[in-house]
C-alpha cells in the first residue's frame, strides 16, 4: 500500500513536470535590410536551445533550414491571402504544397495561424468575413493531404479583443466581434482540438494606465506589489497573469474555457519608440523576460487556471535596423533578445528549466518502476 501511494505521488509529479508551458520566440524578417541566411537563424535557435519558433513570414527556405532540428515551428498565413484561401480550397492546397508538404515532417511544423491580429486592421481592410472560411478550408486541405497533427487557428490582439483587464473577472470579448466572429471561431477550435492565440503585451497596457506600478508589469516581488480582483477575491502579483485571466474569463463567458490558450506574442522593448518612452530600456526588458521565464517555469499557472497558458512566444529573436517591421507596433522599438548582429543582449535561459523538469520526471519514473518491482 505505501509503495502504491509513493508511485501515485511520483506519477502525479511527472505529469506536472511535463505540463509546464512551452516557451518560444518569434523570428520575423524585414524588407528594409538583408536578413541573415536561414541556416544561420536555425543554428542560432539551436545554440540558444529555444524549442519553439514562430515564423510570421513563412518563407520556404527558412522552414527548410529547420529540418531535423527538433525545433517546433508555428507558421502564419498573411492577412492579404485570407480572401483567396477562404474562397477556394485549391488555393489553400497550393499554400500547403509550397510551405508544408516539401518539408513536413522533417521540419517539425506544429501550428498554423491563419492571419494575425485581423481585428486591428478593420479600418484599413476588413478581413474578418474571410477568417473562419479560410481556417476551415486550410483544415480540410490538411486532412485531404493526410496531415492531421497540425492544428489551425488565428491570432488576436488583446486590445482589440478583450474589454478590460481590471478586474479580470469582468472581462468579455468586445462586441459585435465577440458574437459574430470569436464565438463561432471558438467552436471551430474546440471541434478541431486547436488553441486560442492571443498577442499579450503588459508593456502596452502599462503605458496606457498610469496607475499600474512598473514593478507589477515586470514581475518584481515588491511589498504591496499586488492587485486584488474584488469580485472574486483573487490576488494578482503580475500584470501578465491579469491579462491572461481576462482572456480565460472572456472564453469562459462564451462556454469555451477548455480551449487551450497560446500567447503568440509578448515582450518588452529595450529601446526606440516614441519620445518619452523611458521604460523602453534594456534593464526593464531583461527584468521582464527573466520574470516571465521564471514565472512560467514555476508551474503555478494563473490564479484562475492551474495549467495556465499552454505556450508563450517572446517577441522577438533579434532587433532590426530602424526598429521592428510590424505595422501593429510603434515604429522604431527594439524588441529583440539579440542585437542586429545577433549577439546576446540578455542573460535569459528560455528552455533549460523545462528540460530539467522533464529529466527529473524521467528519473522519478524509473524510481517508481524500481519500487513497483516485487
Amino acid at each position: 500500500m505505501p509503495s502504491f501511494l509513493f508511485i501515485s505521488l511520483l506519477l502525479s509529479f511527472i505529469h506536472f513536470s511535463f505540463s509546464l508551458p512551452s516557451i518560444g520566440v518569434t523570428y520575423s524578417t524585414t524588407t528594409t535590410t538583408a536578413s541573415p541566411p536561414p541556416d544561420k537563424i536555425s543554428a542560432t535557435i539551436s545554440t540558444l536551445k529555444i524549442p519553439n519558433v514562430r515564423l510570421p513570414d513563412a518563407d520556404p527556405s527558412l522552414i527548410k533550414a529547420f529540418a531535423f532540428t527538433n525545433t517546433s515551428l508555428f507558421l502564419s498565413i498573411p492577412n492579404p491571402l485570407l480572401p483567396a484561401v477562404a474562397a477556394n480550397r485549391s488555393l489553400a492546397l497550393r499554400w500547403l504544397y509550397r510551405h508544408i508538404l516539401p518539408f513536413y515532417p522533417r521540419s517539425k511544423i506544429t501550428l498554423i495561424s491563419v492571419g494575425n491580429a485581423v481585428l486591428d486592421s478593420v479600418a484599413e481592410q476588413d478581413f474578418t468575413p474571410y477568417l473562419l472560411p479560410a481556417m476551415r478550408n486550410l483544415h480540410l486541405a490538411l486532412h485531404e493531404l493526410g496531415i492531421k497533427k497540425i492544428p489551425v487557428s488565428t491570432t488576436f490582439s488583446f486590445f482589440s479583443t478583450i474589454t478590460t483587464a481590471f478586474p479580470p473577472s469582468s472581462a468579455e470579448f468586445q462586441q459585435p466581434a465577440g458574437d459574430l466572429i470569436i464565438k463561432p471561431l471558438l467552436q471551430f477550435l474546440e471541434e478541431t482540438n486547436s488553441s486560442f492565440l492571443i498577442n499579450l503585451y503588459p508593456y502596452n497596457l502599462y503605458r496606457l494606465n498610469s496607475e499600474i506600478p512598473v514593478g507589477f508589469a515586470l514581475f518584481q516581488d515588491y511589498p504591496f506589489n499586488f492587485r486584488d480582483d474584488l469580485v472574486t477575491g483573487v490576488r494578482y502579483f503580475n500584470l501578465f497573469d491579469m491579462m491572461a485571466d481576462s482572456v480565460l474569463t472572456a472564453m469562459a463567458v462564451m462556454g469555451y474555457e477548455s480551449v487551450p490558450v497560446i500567447v503568440a506574442e509578448t515582450g518588452w522593448p529595450s529601446g526606440g519608440g516614441e519620445a518619452g518612452e523611458v521604460e523602453a530600456n534594456e534593464a526593464y526588458a531583461e527584468m521582464y523576460l527573466k520574470g516571465l521565464v521564471r514565472h512560467l517555469k514555476s508551474g503555478v499557472g494563473t490564479p484562475l487556471k492551474k495549467d495556465g497558458v499552454a505556450e508563450v512566444y517572446v517577441y522577438e529573436l533579434m532587433d532590426h535596423e530602424g526598429g521592428n517591421n510590424d505595422n501593429n507596433k510603434v515604429k522604431g522599438r527594439k524588441w529583440g533578445i539579440l542585437t542586429e548582429n545577433m549577439t546576446r543582449k540578455f542573460n535569459v535561459e528560455i528552455s533549460s528549466g523545462v528540460k530539467n523538469y522533464g529529466l527529473m520526471g524521467i528519473f522519478l519514473f524509473l524510481i517508481a518502476i524500481f519500487y513497483a518491482l516485487p
